[in-house]
């Protein structure tokens, strides 16, 4: 017997494949089909899923040549980029050990939702992660959309990074290569916002199943089913001919609901970048709802334009989502 560590590449079912540490005569990392060796490994049992693409585990194996072999216990995480899921009615762990979580998005099809990317983007405050907005679709008329380019701009003053993508035109591409090369990074976003075709375009080796619109609702069809780390040979033609250079990415499955997971909505202004300064600075300190209170250090803030009515609004209506458990699609 003998025991060795490995990274989480997918699994379902409680079956992962796991990419070992030890290596083949190629210099190749093995993979390995792993399952729990016992159900009592100390594994945070709140989660819907017990483990993401990305963790860190230990496992056990009788031989080296051996293809499969038992997971013995999860290694402390770095991160997690977590959602909640409703279905489930559990916290649903989407990726692991991230050094970016991308967050994509189109000016259309599907629709642009500035909201689903707040949300996105508290969660990741709330995680401590580093969020990227990607852009994709750039080439579309609906970009040039006045509002569209203003809400990028607030989150680009906000201190966010934003990135102008087409995978069509390939606009933006060598920007995101650069960001991405030797490190970790997941994808998440609605069903259809083309983060399979993004895969795609970075590493033309890599062909990913994508999908199209449903054309009676205007949403995106789920394509990626399941979480799945790749390491991907970036694109020679768009990291200015090197060669050799390589991008971890986890491509999740898209989602039409994106819930927060355990955020509270009075804590939910600590999570904007632009409130949080302000917090417990109002007349009546921490117990301000920002609402028509004298002396609201928010309200000013948003009087005097420190803080965009767009994002005002967008805390506003996602701290009413926490509050009646009711979330748009």
């Amino acid at each position: 017997m003998a025991q060795l560590t490995g990274t989480v590449l997918s699994g379902s079912n409680n079956v992962f494949e796991i990419e070992c540490d030890d290596s083949d005569d190629d210099g190749n990392h093995i993979k390995r089909l792993c399952s729990f060796k016992s159900k009592r490994l100390k594994l945070d049992t709140k989660y819907y899923n017990p483990l993401a693409p990305g963790d860190r585990v230990m496992i056990e194996i009788e031989d080296e040549s051996d293809e499969k072999g038992q997971i013995l216990s999860l290694c402390p995480r770095k991160n997690a980029f977590i959602r909640w899921n409703v279905k489930g009615r559990a916290p649903q762990l989407l990726a692991a050990n991230l050094d970016y979580i991308i967050l994509v998005t189109t000016p259309g099809e599907p629709e642009f939702r500035p909201r689903f990317i707040d949300r996105e983007l508290v969660q990741a405050e709330y995680q401590n992660l580093t969020p990227i907005i990607v852009v994709n679709k750039y080439d579309l008329p609906e970009a040039q959309d006045p509002d569209f380019q203003n809400m990028l701009s607030i989150w680009e003053e906000l201190g966010y990074k934003v990135l102008r993508i087409s995978a069509k035109t390939g606009e933006g591409l060598t920007e995101l290569a650069e960001l991405i090369t030797g490190k970790l990074s997941a994808l998440v976003g609605q069903s259809g916002i083309g983060k399979s075709s993004l895969v795609n375009v970075l590493d033309n080796s890599c062909v990913l199943k994508t999908g199209s619109l449903s054309q009676k609702y205007g949403k995106g069809c789920h394509t990626t089913t399941k979480g799945t780390l790749m390491h991907i040979h970036l694109n020679e033609s768009i990291v200015g001919g090197q060669q050799n250079v390589y991008a971890s990415i986890i491509d999740t499955p898209g989602v039409r609901r994106f819930v927060l997971n355990d955020i509270e909505a009075e804590n939910l202004a600590l999570y904007f970048r632009e409130m949080e300064p302000l917090v417990g600075k109002c007349k009546f300190g921490t117990n301000c709802r920002h609402e028509r209170e004298p002396g609201c250090k928010i309200l000013e803030a948003v009087q005097s334009g420190v803080i965009s009515e767009e994002r005002f609004e967008s805390w506003q209506r996602i701290r009413e989502e926490i509050r009646t458990g009711s979330w748009e699609d």
